[in-house]
Parts: structure tokens; C-alpha cells; sequence
């Protein structure tokens, strides 16, 4: 039955026996610098030659990795797009009052007036009837038949602002002027906009949990691959652990054939990403343009783009460190 060989011969050597060897000078730290960037410069370059010496593999690999990204910033896009249309909305606070058609320009500034005089209302906007029918002929596109008509049914609107008052429902100012017998409707719409910041909030989480659990499965993958080539080229760690080179001297090329998944990775998920906002600009821009909207929907900027490719990056290097940290934890095979 064969013995485990010794980890590493130079540590494993006694006290006394390293006593006895003669001192290395030192060399200066610019020697040192040179040396350690050339062997990382080495380790860099070898790694995606090696990634490039089975492209069928390397490939089948990218391309898992790729849509494993691609999904959560898909997703991403959509939140944030949702969210960027949907924020002055829910930003929105005022209240819309509609006062009874009979009431004149008179009664209305009166009414105004009151409302500015209360101490929980910031804000009071007049919209005459007039100002209100040109509104609605320029946004609604009925200007002609807008001219057949022998006045203004429009009424006085009033824009009430309430003031800030913590997580109140409803501000009394609504109740005041729901009961008013001078208007005629109160419209409110701030729980439907609370309902929109919950699901908006909601989508959010589903965002990160999807984001995180694809993060997984990228580490794992990458971890997985780089785990099938430490066992291959197992007898060759052997072989440098014997002549006494360091864990992170073994360790590094696989970190960098990590790091190389991660880059490939990253790079064909913004790929897919990018295909995928052609196909979907002109169809998603006549949608948009078909309701009146002038909301611009965006895709991946330089900064989102960045943070793929390096987060991609640290998740290969991270998968790549805990499959050869299992490794040479378990030291040498048998001889």
C-alpha cells in the first residue's frame, strides 16, 4: 500500500536542517514586482490559451453562463423601465376637483381662495373651463369635432395639493371637499398609487431573488468546470507541489481560467441583450407611441454594462477559488 506523499517538500523539512541552509540574499522589491507580474501576466494569457485549445467545451460553457446573466438583467430592464415610467405617479399627490358646471369664474377663485387659506393645503391650481377644453383639444387629437360644439361643457377644475402629513390615507381636505355642496366630483387616487409603490416594491424583491439564485448557478457552473480541470491535470499539481510550489502559485491560472468564464460570460449575456432590445424597439415604440406617451425606454448604459462584465468576472474568479481551495485542502493524491 503506497504512502501519501509529503505536501510540500520545503516546509515539511525539519528546523534544524533549515537552519543549516546558507541565506539567500534579498532582492529588491522591483525584481520581485517584476517577477510577480510576469508570472500573473503568464498564468493570465496560458488560461485562455488553454480555454481556447477545447472551444467546444469553452463555448457550451459561455453559453450557459450567458443566459444564466442575460435573465436577471433582463429582468432588471423591465423593472426599471416600469419603474421610471410609474415614478411621477406615485410621486403624485395632488387632488383633482371638479366643480359643478353652473359655478362661475367667481365662485370658483372664491372657493380657491378658502382652500389656500387651510393650513394642511400647500397648493391650489385654478384650470379654467377654457384652458381645460384646450388641453383636452390638443392632447386628444378631437380638435375638429371639438368645433361642432355650440360651447364648453367643460367645468372648473381645482388642483388641490395637500400638505405632507406622514401615512395618513386620507387627507381631511378630501372629506371637506367631498361634502362641499359646490363640487361636483373629488377625484383621490393615492391608494391606487400606494398599491402601484407595493407592487413595484414587490417586483423589486422578485428581481433580487431571481438575480441572486442565477448568480448561484453562474458560481456553480463556473465552480463545477474548473473542478473537472484541477482533476485532470491533477498529476501535474503533484508534480509542482513536490518541487515546492506555493497554493497560490497552483491556484493561479485556474482563478484566471475562472475569471476568463466569468468576462466571456458576461460579454455574450450584454449580446443577448442587446439582439433581443432590437427586436423589440420598433414593435415596443409604436406601442407606446399608440397611446400618446412620450415616456423613452432605455437599455443597458456603459454603467450597467461595467457592473456585468465585473460582477460576472468576480463570480468566475470566486467559483474558480473555492474548486481549487477543496483541492489543496485535500492535499496530494497517492503515489
Amino acid at each position: 500500500m503506497s504512502k501519501p506523499v509529503a505536501r510540500n517538500v520545503r516546509k515539511s523539512a525539519p528546523p534544524a536542517a533549515r537552519g543549516a541552509e546558507p541565506r539567500r540574499p534579498r532582492k529588491p522589491w522591483r525584481a520581485r514586482m517584476a517577477a510577480w507580474r510576469d508570472q500573473h501576466f503568464y498564468s493570465l494569457f496560458s488560461s485562455l490559451g488553454r480555454l481556447a485549445a477545447r472551444p467546444w467545451a469553452t463555448a457550451l460553457t459561455v453559453l450557459v453562463l450567458g443566459f444564466a446573466i442575460a435573465l436577471p438583467l433582463l429582468f432588471f430592464l423591465v423593472f426599471d423601465n416600469a419603474r421610471a415610467l410609474s415614478g411621477g405617479l406615485r410621486e403624485a399627490r395632488e387632488v383633482t376637483v371638479f366643480l359643478k358646471p353652473s359655478l362661475d369664474m367667481t365662485a370658483a377663485s372664491a372657493l380657491a381662495g378658502e382652500l389656500r387659506a387651510r393650513p394642511d393645503v400647500a397648493d391650489v391650481l385654478l384650470r379654467t373651463p377654457e384652458q381645460g377644453l384646450a388641453e383636452f383639444r390638443q392632447l386628444s387629437g378631437f380638435g375638429d369635432a371639438l368645433d361642432v360644439l355650440q360651447g364648453n361643457p367643460l367645468p372648473s377644475v381645482l388642483v388641490v395639493t395637500p400638505r405632507a402629513q406622514g401615512n395618513v390615507e386620507n387627507p381631511p381636505v378630501v372629506g371637506d371637499l367631498a361634502s362641499d355642496a359646490r363640487v361636483d366630483l373629488v377625484q383621490y387616487d393615492a391608494a391606487w398609487r400606494r398599491k402601484l409603490s407595493d407592487i413595484l416594491r414587490f417586483g423589486e424583491r422578485i428581481v433580487a431573488v431571481i438575480a441572486g439564485l442565477l448568480a448561484l448557478a453562474t458560481l456553480l457552473v463556473i465552480g463545477n468546470t474548473v473542478r473537472m480541470d484541477v482533476q485532470a491535470r491533477s498529476e501535474e499539481i503533484s508534480v509542482m507541489q513536490l518541487i515546492g510550489a506555493s497554493d497560490g502559485f497552483v491556484r493561479r491560472p485556474f482563478l484566471y481560467a475562472g475569471l476568463w468564464y466569468g468576462l466571456l460570460g458576461g460579454a455574450f449575456a450584454l449580446l443577448i441583450v442587446g439582439v433581443i432590445e432590437i427586436a423589440l424597439a420598433a414593435p415596443l415604440g409604436n406601442l407606446i407611441e399608440s397611446y400618446g406617451n412620450r415616456f423613452v425606454p432605455h437599455g443597458v448604459d456603459v454603467a450597467a454594462a461595467l457592473a456585468v462584465i465585473v460582477g460576472s468576472a468576480l463570480l468566475g474568479w470566486f467559483g474558480a477559488f473555492i474548486a481549487t481551495a477543496r483541492h489543496l485542502s485535500a492535499g496530494l493524491p497517492s503515489e
